[in-house]
């Protein structure tokens, strides 16, 4: 193979994982925007359906991080997700050229990429999009009254509540001795999910990938395996 097809080849690679990465990222987002809306304009605030035993469409809305986290003020959380976002995205446009970069990891950058972004537009535009109705009445999209809120002030709305199994602590345990718990207990969302699931399987699969050689490096490692 001439050395032309081989750079052909490996470009035309790289812009199919870019395009993948892409693809990962859109869907991820529409798909968790669509479910967001429907449970936002369906369910009335903290309304329980009830699945299966193990699985709820519970909708509640938080001011803070995944899984109702809430730390520091919502301003800063906002902006905070902007640049973490930003700076993903512009390390997912690099890394997707490195032949040393597996799709994989990628994929799991997509992830984590579309989930942040998916709460981001929950943090910046919900407030002013949808209104915010006592129970048991439901949010309208776009009101004519305007929104609950200003922007970048706007609750990220989480629905997916998975309580697995409960049992009761034995009394002889100091602290919380008697008292029931819960697993699994926090209420997220989509976005929450593919953050997770980008970030767990990036540990799992993919520890090296954390530390991305630079070209310096590659090339140095490319020269002591051709002297070998």
């Amino acid at each position: 193979m001439s050395t032309t097809t081989s750079q052909s080849a490996s470009h035309a690679f790289m812009s199919h994982r870019g395009l993948l990465a892409t693809l990962i990222i859109i869907a991820v987002i529409l798909l968790d925007q669509i479910l967001k809306i429907w449970v936002k304009t369906n369910f009335y605030i903290n309304e329980d359906y009830e699945i299966a035993s193990w699985f709820h469409l519970h909708f509640i809305e938080n001011n803070g991080m995944a899984f109702g986290m809430e730390i520091g003020p919502k301003i800063f959380l906002t902006f905070f997700r902007l640049i973490l976002a930003g700076a993903l995205i512009w390390a997912l446009w690099k890394l997707r050229k490195m032949p040393t970069v597996k799709t994989g990891f990628l994929v799991c950058l997509a992830l984590i990429v579309a989930g942040a972004i998916g709460n981001i537009i929950d943090c910046v535009f919900y407030g002013v999009v949808f209104n915010n109705p006592y129970p048991p009445a439901v949010a309208t999209l776009f009101p004519p009254e305007g929104g609950y809120g200003t922007l970048f002030h706007g609750r990220v709305v989480d629905m997916f509540y998975f309580p697995l199994f409960s049992f009761t602590w034995p009394a002889w345990i100091p602290g919380v001795g008697g008292q029931q718990f819960l697993f699994f207990q926090p209420v997220f969302n989509l976005a929450d999910a593919a953050i997770s699931c980008g970030m767990i399987a990036a540990l799992i699969f993919y520890p090296r990938q954390l530390t991305i050689p630079t070209p310096s490096s590659s090339t140095s490692r490319n020269e002591e395996n051709e002297n070998s």
